[in-house]
């Protein structure tokens, strides 16, 4: 079926999707537009119609009925209309071959006069009409014609409320999601802030952007590494080495976790762990012990199962020491968190001066441990510049402090949480020793 169509039909219809009008729900304001130009008019029909590419489509109508909401194109007075830049009036539909077969005008209500006014937008767009129907052939007075365009303009007006909301409510939900967005890019850096720094430090920097040095004049350092890794890192694949490494150093976050300590770092195949930074009570030189036997026994368990697949493994060894520390955090794009002092010096001393699948412990350590540890004093020697100093191996705890065989772990013994307490400075504490055995060494 033909129709006339406007030379910007194209941008036209672009226009009109861009209200997103089409097929929605009857609004209250088209509605009482409407039913005041028909009023106004005196006429019995009254219509917004919006002009899609094949169709006419009713979106608010006074005088007929709802089934008549949607019509072809071809058979609409108002197609006719938007080509127009100013009303266009058929006194007598009937005596007009364009539209004397129109379903109006043949049908119910049996239309006889029509009046529209094409719905132009800013742009220059006709995208619809406001129209009046009679039953009887008429014209409109001026009077009447400018109130028809007064009403048209309206009909304009509450189309780009419409279309100002609808973009408001976009923003409104793009803010939402950005806001969603950055809550959870928030989320997922403080997640990595307490993954990688300890809870205190982590809570510390998202309460105040920057954590204060802290001085601590008693902490226990832990530094582990591997021999012979730099020749094995020359002949192994990077990936099996990565895999290799980090079957060992998972084992050891769960074993330092574990006992209360601190993970700090990672350098090639050194780990380094610290404990009573964070903690108030002086057990950590205990639990540190604890954590070396037990990393110890993970490291020579991996090696056996190894070396049962012709696989290559390592061998630990593993030094401790206790004294003063300086803790912080240093950088702005990476935080890292890092402890400083004699004590981490002397502790990276202990660990280089261990042999192979050894724990080689500090005179400091060992006055401390020595009630509930096994241990082999290596005499004095020498550091490079300073004076000699005492080292002990750990080699386990004492069968009757000793939960397991190897002596990793420390039982329950009735009498021997006294002994503890008095070592670690906690008389007063009545807890049973079984509470020290693994992650319960945690400060309470």
């Amino acid at each position: 079926m033909s129709f006339p169509t406007p030379a910007n039909e194209a941008k036209r219809l672009n226009a009109l999707r861009s209200f997103d009008i089409l097929d929605t729900a009857p609004e209250i304001a088209y509605d009482e537009v409407v039913e005041l130009a028909a009023q106004v008019c005196g006429c019995t029909v009254a219509c917004i119609n919006f002009i899609d590419s094949d169709r006419r489509w009713m979106k608010a109508s006074y005088g007929l009925a709802a089934v008549l909401a949607e019509a072809p194109r071809g058979t609409a007075v108002c197609s006719t209309t938007i080509c127009g830049a100013d009303l266009f009036t058929v006194p007598d539909m009937t005596e007009d071959p364009r539209f004397d077969l129109n379903p109006l005008v043949v049908g119910s209500p049996h239309c006889r006069f029509y009046c529209g006014v094409p719905l132009i937008t800013d742009e220059g767009y006709a995208i619809g009409s406001l129209c009046v129907m009679d039953v009887e052939p008429r014209q409109l007075s001026l009077k009447q014609r400018e109130s028809l365009r007064s009403l048209s303009r309206q009909v304009l007006t509450q189309l780009k409320l419409r279309q100002q909301l609808i973009e408001h409510g976009r923003t409104i939900k793009e803010l939402e999601q950005a806001r969603v967005e950055v809550a959870s890019e928030k989320a997922r850096a403080e997640q990595l802030l307490d993954n990688v720094l300890p809870a205190s430090v982590a809570e510390e920097l998202k309460r105040k952007g920057k954590v204060e040095p802290k001085c601590t004049d008693f902490a226990t350092i832990l530094f582990a590494d591997f021999q012979g890794f730099t020749l094995l890192a020359e002949q192994l694949e990077p990936a099996l080495l990565v895999d290799l490494l980090d079957e060992y150093f998972t084992a050891f976050d769960d074993i330092i976790a574990r006992y209360g300590l601190e993970k700090v770092k990672t350098i090639g195949d050194a780990y380094m762990a610290v404990g009573g930074v964070f903690e108030t009570d002086r057990r950590h030189p205990v639990s540190a012990c604890l954590a070396a036997l037990q990393m110890r026994e993970k490291v020579a368990a991996i090696r056996s199962r190894r070396k049962e697949l012709a696989l290559p493994a390592l061998e630990l060894r593993v030094g401790i020491h206790s004294g003063p520390v300086v803790s912080g955090v240093i950088g702005i794009q990476r935080f890292t968190f890092d402890i400083w002092g004699e004590a981490v010096n002397r502790a990276s001393f202990m660990e280089t001066h261990c042999p192979a699948g050894r724990i080689n412990i500090s005179e400091a350590v060992a006055r401390r441990v020595e009630p509930f540890f096994e241990l082999e004093s290596r005499g004095s020697i020498p550091v490079k510049h300073e004076r000699m100093h005492r080292m002990y191996f750990l080699n386990r705890s004492k069968p009757e402090f000793s939960r397991d065989h190897d002596g990793a772990r420390l039982g329950e013994n009735s009498g021997t949480y006294l002994r503890l307490n008095a070592v670690t400075g906690h008389a007063r504490s009545r807890m049973p020793l079984a509470r020290f055995s693994s992650s319960d060494l945690r400060k309470r």
